[in-house]
Formats: C-alpha cells, sequence, structure tokens
C-alpha cells in the first residue's frame, strides 16, 4: 500500500532528517487515527507512537500495545509520514505537500474505517475546521462528531497543562471514546 517514496521529489531535502515515512495501515483496518507527524523517537526507531505521547493514546483509546499496532484493526496515517525535524517547543510542522500528495492515495482504500480519530491541530485544521471555531471546541463536540469521528488533542507534555484546565476531557470524552472503540473492534478485541 505504501507508494514509491524513492520518487518522490523534495522528501528529503531543505536540511531534514532523511526520508523514513511512517504509517501503519491495512485495508481492514477499522480504525484511522490521523496524527500530526512522526516524532523523533518515531523517527529513530521506525515505530509509530512509541513514546509517552503513543502510551498516553492507548490508555485514552482504552487498547493494548498489541491492537493497537495490528493493522487490521488501527491505521495509523499522520498528517506527514516522516519526521520534519525539531523546531522551538517541538517538531516542525508536517511538510505541505505530505497530505494531498498521500492522503488521497491512501484514505479511501481504508474501506472498513468506521471511526476516524483526528489528533492535533494540523488535522483538525484539514478536517475539521468547519466543524468547531478551535481545537478545544472541536475536542468538546466528541458527541457531535461521534460515532464516525472525534478529536483529540495531542497527548504530548506541552498539552498536560491544557487537560488539567479541561477536566471534562477525562470525564466525558474519554468514556465516550472508549466506548465506541470497544463497538467498532467487537466484545473480544477491547
Amino acid at each position: 500500500m505504501c507508494p514509491d517514496w524513492t520518487s518522490t521529489p523534495g522528501l528529503s531535502g531543505g536540511g531534514t532528517p532523511a526520508a523514513r515515512p511512517l504509517l501503519a495501515a491495512s485495508v481492514s483496518s477499522r480504525i484511522v487515527i490521523i496524527g500530526q507527524v512522526p516524532g523523533r523517537i518515531a523517527h529513530e526507531t521506525g515505530v509509530p507512537w512509541n513514546d509517552g505521547s503513543g502510551k498516553s493514546l492507548r490508555e485514552w483509546l482504552g487498547v493494548t500495545d498489541e491492537q493497537f499496532y495490528d493493522e487490521s484493526l488501527i491505521a495509523l496515517v499522520p498528517m506527514g509520514f516522516c519526521y520534519p525535524s525539531e523546531s522551538k517547543g517541538g517538531d516542525m510542522a508536517p511538510r505541505p505537500e505530505c497530505v494531498p500528495l498521500w492522503h488521497p492515495q491512501v484514505l479511501p482504500k481504508l474501506t472498513r474505517v468506521q471511526l476516524t480519530v483526528y489528533i492535533g491541530k494540523y488535522p483538525f485544521a484539514r478536517y475539521l475546521a468547519d466543524e468547531a471555531e478551535g481545537l478545544t471546541e472541536g475536542v468538546r463536540a466528541a458527541t457531535k462528531l461521534l460515532p464516525t469521528s472525534i478529536l483529540l488533542p495531542h497527548p504530548s507534555p506541552p498539552n498536560q497543562m491544557l487537560l488539567a484546565r479541561n477536566l471534562w476531557f477525562e470525564r466525558d470524552t474519554i468514556p465516550m471514546l472508549r466506548k465506541r472503540v470497544r463497538a467498532v473492534l467487537g466484545p473480544n478485541r477491547n
């Protein structure tokens, strides 16, 4: 399913790390997670979401590592498939050519998806900006977006203060998310 990256101009130029595209998907995936970009640890290890943010995300979803990395269950399709390098305050934004180039080729192949989980400001801006005024309002709109989609804040350490100020997220949104994930994966899967 992964396109030929070697023939795509510019993916490893401009002082960015060498291209090491990270996505995991299968035509049988039932949930697709559209995150921002692979982080440094994911880039170095070749395993998406294998850091503290990924651990938090798996806890929010209520899934095991085995379920999370089972492509027949969960597709991991970031906004930018390659690590863009670090900037002050975190990783750089996804490369602008990535989404329009690759999402139209990958996402339509995921015909069994029943839940799309958008994570962070870049997926929000691309796919859900018409649904809410801002990211926090978009996360609050879980009841409006479910059962087909949901927006989550990025589970990175810088967002912990935001989450601490918005206790409704863990109280209200996480239980709705877990319930939907269980329904999609089936009773014997979660």
